[in-house]
């Protein structure tokens, strides 16, 4: 395929030139600038494919954060030794499921849409902007139920930091989906010489 015919694929002109109907305009061996109908069956599968890589990436994130979380909480963090013990771990425990996040992402869930070259690097700081301030979606339980309501039994806490990252990743989802990994910004990338 020829950049000319890549370009027409994803025409920003166009409104319905996004992720998920590039992908599955590709898995239906499309020809170049058609695209699968908004809630087509090939739009729908796409979608929920690219939904399920999330949600296993996602899935194996939550076991990081909330086993990072416990080791700090009940050891260097907690909250005998540190009064926001607590909240420290959360974030430290967030920093690296996001790492892992950001990796399995990139390379699996949408990896038909990130960037490469010097772009990358704006990519990655998106990404972790995004990923903050889901971190900070996330602490707005934990920080309720041990500060607020005095609920400070691990159990408690692990219950809240779930309704946290469950929270959190309805917004890093949407936004990953449409401004970090956009097919739109992919299109403007690969129009800028490197």
């Amino acid at each position: 395929m020829n950049e000319p015919e890549e370009r027409e694929e994803q025409d920003p002109a166009h409104p319905h030139s996004g992720a998920i109907e590039i992908i599955a305009a590709e898995h239906a061996q499309a020809k170049p600038g058609s695209r699968p109908i908004r809630w087509s069956l090939p739009w729908f599968q796409s979608f929920v494919a690219q939904l399920l890589k999330f949600g296993l990436v996602g899935g194996v994130s939550v076991f990081v954060d909330i086993g990072a979380y416990t080791l700090l909480r009940t050891t260097v963090l907690s909250p005998e030794v540190h009064p926001l013990g607590p909240m420290l771990a959360k974030v430290l425990a967030t920093l690296v499921a996001i790492l892992w996040s950001w990796i399995g992402n990139r390379f699996w869930t949408f990896r038909h849409a990130r960037a490469s070259g010097r772009h990358t690097t704006r990519e990655g700081l998106e990404f972790l902007g995004v990923s903050l301030a889901g971190m900070v979606i996330g602490l707005v339980p934990l920080w309720i139920t041990h500060y607020v309501l005095h609920w400070d039994s691990l159990l408690v806490e692990n219950l809240a930091n779930l309704v946290g990252i469950g929270l959190g990743s309805i917004f890093r989802f949407a936004l990953y989906r449409w401004w970090v990994y956009s097919p739109r910004r992919l299109h403007l990338r690969e129009s800028t010489p490197a």
